[in-house]
């Protein structure tokens, strides 16, 4: 066969191609005609909608409005509105980026089995939104609302609706106050703390929170009232056992009879920015079986299993929350002692102007002055430099509380005199107890047990003083 016959084959079934190509082509752009588009293909307030439905992965979540919103499943679940507003809210002004007119194969996209469906009513009218697969060019989800075409849309509502029932939950709230009037505790140890500025039953003016203790207002240390209430500020309450617990449910998880309720009386600030009133009550406790394991071991002399959860409710919320284990013991250092103040004096040592020492039976004054905004110290009349004796005396911190009377040896006693009102003086005395502590004695009461360690670092300091 000649070159040239073979040519003329070539292009006429180049010719053939081609214009099969073009048919193809023209078949398909009359089929389905993809443009670029910001067209909002769903508009629907949030309110007017009735009931809202999605199935994911063969499950179904089901809303109906009646006055509130209800769950289909059971109308005692407290349905968060929010969250249904959340959910909503994307179809106010539901818009798209490209559209795919006259789909024929659905299958294409993804919506011939969705990977969700949402139902929309709102009184007589109603939608369904199928979602698709992903473009594999943008990412973008495509999108079915049963009028033909197939949608690229900008926001994936399944951004929100991949979810659960437990996220659609009216959560307990817990406040967010300005200022805690009172603080009580009812458990193992009951007692009130009440706040109080510029009160005169201490020497420190960060001292706030005050607890009646022997007849007078014992001041609590405020950072650690302020540490605790945060705490429980912080807590996010989502992790629910139940969210509609009868009397049985109460006794199962223990929160029949607490181990501990605290009440947070506070204030905070409205809308019109006026200081209203609140209260807040929240219930903490071990479940039943774990309180009867933890008495028969205490019974038996022997250690506590490990604690991994536990229960809170917040006042009379028919919710029960699990908490960690670690959760539950922070929240249970609660007792006076673990909220008053650790250190033996916790004034700011710039109101001290003079220290009164005894020390193995010989007395020494160390006095001082102020030069501006500064005080000399000096002893004998020789300048000296503090610095030592005051962090030794910072250091004199609570092992443990005590009301023990001292039977051992004095080791050291001192009286620091203050520039202050309420308190001109505070008198110190710590005596040995053991060969790791020593009794410390603030006032003429036993206080605390604090590390020997610390008392020696004081005499020392002392003793580079006098001796020196």
């Amino acid at each position: 066969m000649s070159r040239s016959k073979k040519l003329c084959i070539l292009l006429g079934l180049l010719a053939a191609v081609c214009g099969a190509t073009l048919i193809l082509l023209q078949v398909e752009e009359q089929k389905e005609k993809i443009k670029n588009s910001e067209e909002i293909i769903l508009e629907l307030p949030w309110e007017s909608v009735t009931a809202l439905s999605w199935e994911q992965d063969g499950k179904m979540l089901s809303f109906h409005r009646d006055e509130t919103w209800l769950y289909d499943g059971d109308e005692a679940f407290p349905v968060s509105e929010e969250r249904i507003r959340e959910l909503l809210e994307q179809f106010e002004a539901f818009g798209v980026s490209f559209i795919i007119e006259d789909v024929e194969d659905y299958g294409q996209y993804g919506l011939e089995k969705p990977v969700c469906t949402i139902d929309l009513e709102a009184g007589e009218d109603s939608w369904q939104i199928q979602l698709g697969d992903y473009s594999k060019m943008d990412s973008k989800r495509y999108v079915s609302i049963g009028d033909g075409n197939v949608y690229l849309v900008n926001n994936d509502p399944l951004d929100l609706f991949d979810t659960t029932l437990n996220s659609m939950i009216d959560n307990d709230g817990i406040p967010d106050w300005d200022r805690v009037t009172e603080l009580r505790f009812e458990g193992e140890e009951t007692y009130s703390a009440v706040y109080q500025e510029d009160s005169g039953s201490t020497y420190s003016d960060q001292d706030v929170y005050f607890v009646r203790r022997d007849g007078r207002d014992a001041p609590l240390d405020t950072s650690r009232v302020e540490s605790y209430l945060w705490l429980i500020r912080s807590m996010d309450l989502n992790n629910y056992v139940s969210y509609n617990a009868a009397e049985e449910e109460l006794t199962r998880y223990g929160l029949d009879a607490p181990d501990l309720t605290v009440t947070v009386d506070y204030t905070a600030e409205n809308e019109e920015g006026d200081g209203e009133a609140g209260t807040f009550v929240l219930h903490i406790s071990r479940d039943l079986e774990t309180k009867q394991a933890a008495e028969q071991a205490e019974r038996d002399g022997q250690e506590e299993a490990e604690l991994s959860a536990a229960y809170v409710r917040a006042g009379d919320s028919r919710i029960i929350y699990e908490i960690s284990g670690d959760r539950y013991e922070e929240l249970m250092a609660a007792f006076y002692d673990d909220l008053r103040h650790q250190e033996l004096f916790w004034a700011d040592f710039d109101e001290v102007y003079q220290i009164d020492v005894s020390l193995e039976g010989t007395d020494h004054a160390i006095t001082s002055e102020k030069d501006g905004d500064e005080r000399v110290w000096s002893y004998q009349e020789e300048e000296l430099d503090i610095t030592d004796f005051q962090n030794a005396l910072v250091s004199l911190r609570a092992d443990s509380f005590t009301s023990e009377k001292p039977t051992g040896k004095e080791e050291i006693r001192f009286t620091l005199h203050l520039e202050n009102e309420n308190c001109p003086k505070v008198s110190v005395k710590l005596y040995r107890y053991d060969g790791d502590l020593c009794l410390a004695e603030v006032d003429g009461k036993s206080v605390s047990l604090v590390r020997r360690s610390y008392a020696v670092d004081l005499i020392e300091a002392v003793q580079a003083i006098v001796l020196n």
